[in-house]
């Protein structure tokens, strides 16, 4: 696995307990979602980081992280299993959606991201390890890093600050839950894309255009667009597909003033994002968001250029002309392609090879983005 693999390889390990974490039993354990890791091979976390000289600043960097975050992502299965559904007697369940589960606590709500994974709108029978708090950590970051740009309904991601009644289930919060404030959800989902693939790809390959936006002619897919464009989706029940839209119908749907705030706040964030990630090594090619209301305001609300919101790619190899390498939920999609499932109920099973695999992306996106 990448995350702490990467700095053992790299860095001038100064203690044999150190140089353990390169070694088959940790990569083990980071590949499959199962710890191993005795507490001697705990402890030599620890040891690592002061036990070595890293060569420059970005290995330091990147290895504090992964000392930081390797509780939340390599827990112990006995008492941290993956989460397909979570089971709270004494909350308010307020909904289930593709992959989280939303609780109602009042002025605030209780979102949890489990480890399902969805496809085509159907949910799948395996879930992905880590992938719930992957998207969590990264959510929160993102959050963070457009605060500025508009307000967002983050309270905290951090289980010792929630209400007393949701801390009785903090070893299954820990990493992937987030309070929030309750907002009222405008019917629209809000999508930038900054490349063209995906859903945009197929309709500007018989039109010209993408939700009504008139392109270039004899664009490839996967080209990047000169400016990014807003491309907003109606919002559909779980199960039933999201359609593509255009401005005109968004203004029907929310008016006209607060469809320009949703185009400009998308594309703003939007910007902000794919430059941070560009840095980082990260292409994100299209991104999903949802705004709502509270007190009259429009807020940033449910996650945010996450891998499952998201197309993230690889900047190394970047080629126009084709589909690219992701860091999201497309490896699974391409299985499913190729295996002539016909996108209903029920999904077929994951290989183990398939769950592992998609596991790692997701893994690999967080590391990337040192969150």
């Amino acid at each position: 696995m990448v995350i702490l693999r990467i700095d053992a390889r790299s860095a001038d390990c100064q203690s044999a307990s150190a140089s353990k974490l390169a070694q088959k039993p940790f990569r083990e354990a980071c590949a499959t979602g199962s710890s191993r890791l005795s507490k001697e091979d705990s402890t030599a976390v620890s040891i690592f980081l002061v036990a070595t000289r890293p060569p420059c600043e970005f290995h330091f960097v990147r290895f504090r992280f992964c000392v930081q975050k390797f509780l939340l992502f390599f827990p112990d299965t006995s008492e941290h299993p993956m989460i397909l559904q979570t089971n709270f007697p004494n909350l308010k369940l307020l909904s289930r959606g593709k992959v989280r589960d939303i609780y109602d606590l009042g002025d605030h709500l209780l979102i949890v991201a489990s480890d399902r994974i969805s496809a085509f709108d159907v949910i799948l029978p395996q879930g992905i390890p880590h992938k719930g708090r992957v998207l969590t950590q990264i959510s929160v970051y993102w959050f963070k890093q457009t605060a500025d740009l508009i307000e967002n309904h983050l309270v905290s991601a951090n289980v010792d600050e929630f209400p007393e009644e949701c801390r009785q289930y903090a070893s299954d919060l820990l990493g992937r839950s987030m309070l929030v404030k309750k907002t009222q959800p405008l019917p629209v989902e809000c999508i930038v894309r900054g490349y063209l693939s995906g859903s945009g790809w197929n309709e500007y390959k018989q039109t010209g255009a993408v939700c009504g936006i008139k392109l270039p002619a004899g664009l490839v897919e996967s080209a990047k667009l000169d400016t990014p464009i807003f491309t907003p989706s109606t919002k559909a029940e779980q199960g039933v597909h999201d359609e593509n839209i255009t401005f005109a119908r968004t203004v029907e749907i929310v008016g006209q003033e607060r469809s320009q705030q949703l185009r400009d706040f998308s594309i703003a964030i939007y910007q902000r994002g794919r430059d941070l990630a560009e840095s980082r090594g990260i292409i994100i090619a299209d991104t999903k968001m949802e705004f709502g209301m509270r007190d009259g305001k429009l807020m940033l609300i449910d996650e945010l250029m996450t891998p499952d919101s998201s197309r993230f790619w690889p900047m190394e190899g970047y080629q126009p002309g084709g589909p690219q390498p992701s860091f999201d939920k497309q490896y699974v999609r391409d299985y499913l392609l190729s295996i002539n499932w016909n996108k209903k109920p029920p999904a077929p099973d994951l290989p183990v090879e398939v769950v592992r695999t998609t596991s790692e992306k997701y893994l690999e996106a967080l590391e990337r983005l040192a969150v």
